[in-house]
């Protein structure tokens, strides 16, 4: 198994390894030309397609973004991502059709060892980061790795989600706690 397939399988890996330094330059290069462009304009959707493989023409990621890997991202249809957003994607980042997510959210899949011993050493975890359907994501807001929000929920502008939201939740603070339905919203 090599660095980048523990990465996606939650296993300590080794970002320092040839591949995962390689990876990380190439979306460097990506990502200079892609947030040198506008939704719309000459080369945009061609540069989209590059940087995240799969994404499907119905969805958007507004320049300027941010990520590691970008084939770490799994767009449903119709997403929009504002922009200012900052995906680190070694682990998993699935976000469900309809989702909207305000401008300078940050979903975060790295997690460093809790030994500051161990913390020295270029490895990480990478937990995967869920986002179900019909979901609206406030700008500003924080996604630590490992949670899952599910269908149809808002997440406050600047909320910091640290554990699992249930479907049909509006969720705010820091960290973020579910204070009401959202069902029937729409």
């Amino acid at each position: 198994m090599n660095e980048v397939e523990k990465m996606r399988s939650c296993q300590l890996a080794d970002t320092s390894d040839p591949e995962v330094q390689q990876r990380f330059l190439r979306v460097k290069e990506i990502l200079l030309r892609f947030n040198n462009t506008y939704y719309g304009g000459p080369g945009y959707r061609e540069i989209l397609r590059e940087l995240v493989p799969g994404v499907p023409d119905t969805s958007v990621i507004s320049p300027p973004f941010g990520c590691d890997h970008g084939d770490g991202i799994r767009l449903g249809e119709h997403v929009f991502i504002n922009s200012n957003c900052t995906f680190l994607d070694g682990g998993y980042i699935t976000i469900g059709a309809h989702t909207l997510i305000g401008p300078h959210v940050q979903i975060y899949t790295p997690q460093h060892p809790m030994d500051a011993i161990e913390r020295r050493e270029p490895k990480e975890y990478a937990y995967p980061v869920t986002i179900g359907q019909d979901c609206w994501i406030g700008g500003g807001a924080i996604l630590c790795p490992g949670v899952t929000i599910g269908d149809r929920c808002i997440i406050g502008a600047g909320s910091v989600v640290t554990r699992d939201i249930p479907a049909d939740s509006v969720a705010v603070g820091n960290p973020a706690r579910v204070i009401r339905s959202s069902a029937g919203a729409g």
